[in-house]
């Protein structure tokens, strides 16, 4: 689900949210800074390590 969320609207930051991270709304800042760029990188990134299991929770607990 959360691949999908991220691949939809991963500049937004709203997987982070969804996820437990405090500090989701500098995704918005940062995409809104570089024009998309910024924030299209940083999604996916986010987008690849939650397909590799590498991005987890903010509690430490692996995506199910």
């Amino acid at each position: 689900t959360m691949a999908v969320l991220c691949f939809l609207c991963g500049a937004l930051g709203i997987h982070r949210k969804l996820m437990g991270y405090d500090k989701w709304w500098l995704m918005i800042v940062v995409t809104i800074v570089t024009l998309g760029f910024g924030g299209g990188l940083w999604a996916l990134i986010d987008f690849i390590r939650i397909l590799t299991g590498s991005l987890k929770m903010a509690t430490g607990e692996a995506l199910r």
